[in-house]
């Protein structure tokens, strides 16, 4: 039990430095900053989800008392939260099917387990991205004039800091960064929650922790039902005011999702390829390098979802069944 709290109070520590480091201004500080989850959930998955709600709760309060209560909320909202819920996720699991061993010839055997899908993990991820760059806008203001004037003010002292000459060329493109910021911070924090998932997943799998076994990425898939919600999204982007700003920051974190799928079908439709290897390293490269060609894997994904690419690729892969006699 002392191993347990203090494994807890390890990851909580190593979460809360690694948050506040922020604080140094460092070019460094931002990589640790988006990576403070990872240590809660390596613990979540490793150790249990209650032992990341333990760390997690120390850190926040710790992080209250030497900074003040919005750096209390912010971490727990932020980095506490989303560690605890998909390190729990991630070894969530039911029985599929008795068990019905022979005792007279065989041992019994465990209980066959159905584990919880990556692709509603990946919903999951999309609504932690979503609800707290909801939250860090809200702390800007509480309409959409309020947020973008702050926003924009704060683009404008970064940019007259770095360029004292700015002219009004200068204004229109701090404009078009404010209108797509929300858009972007959900992207990012999209990226690094399934990064940080991901690396958590890995750590606890070559330490043999890992009590699940490792999933077979290329068939997630997000639910049906989030295409209607995407929809709606989309749909509530051109109601103009707070609304909008909602609604891109969903259809944002929603098309990311769509596009992790994208490379999944990426890579399920590459099977037969002798190169593979070589197009899909290219592929992820120039995502990595240009960013917008991301916008493929989007499409990719959506098409699956609609269409069936895989299922119908890997049915044609299968041989043709034996003739009866």
């Amino acid at each position: 039990m002392m191993a347990f709290g203090l494994i807890a109070l390890i990851a909580g520590a190593a979460s809360a430095l690694m948050f506040a480091s922020i604080v140094s201004g460092a070019l460094i500080s931002l990589v640790l900053f988006y990576l403070a989850p990872l240590p809660l959930m390596v613990a979540a998955i490793g150790w249990g989800p209650l032992c990341a709600s333990l760390g997690g709760i120390a850190a926040a309060i710790g992080l209250g008392a030497l900074f003040g209560l919005p750096y209390c909320i912010a971490f727990a909202v932020t980095v506490a939260l989303p560690a605890w819920w998909l390190g729990h996720l991630v070894l969530l699991s039911r029985q599929v099917g008795p068990v019905t061993p022979d005792a007279a010839t065989e041992p019994a055997a465990g209980p066959e387990l159905e584990w919880y899908p990556v692709g509603r993990i990946l919903l999951w991820i999309a609504g932690f991205a979503a609800l707290t760059t909801i939250a860090a806008l809200l702390t800007l203001g509480t309409d959409a004039d309020t947020i973008i004037g702050t926003l924009r003010r704060g683009l404008m002292r970064i940019l007259r800091a770095t360029d004292p000459q700015a002219s009004g060329e200068a204004d229109q493109f701090v404009d078009a960064l404010v209108r797509i910021a929300p858009a972007a911070a959900t992207i990012v924090a999209m990226m690094t929650l399934t990064l940080n998932l991901w690396l958590s997943a890995r750590v606890t799998a070559t330490s043999g922790r890992l009590r699940r076994p490792w999933p077979d990425l290329m068939t997630a898939e997000l639910p049906p039902m989030t295409l209607v919600a995407l929809c709606i999204a989309l749909a509530f982007c051109f109601t103009g005011g707070l609304l909008a700003i909602v609604a891109q920051i969903t259809t944002a974190a929603l098309m990311m999702g769509y596009a992790l799928t994208g490379f999944a079908v990426l890579h399920t439709l590459t099977l037969a390829l002798k190169s593979r290897t070589f197009w899909l390293g290219s592929t992820y490269a120039v995502v990595v390098v240009f960013g917008w060609p991301v916008i493929a894997m989007v499409i990719l994904g959506l098409a699956d979802a609609v269409f069936g690419f895989r299922e119908r690729f890997l049915r044609s892969r299968q041989p043709p069944p034996l003739p009866t006699p």
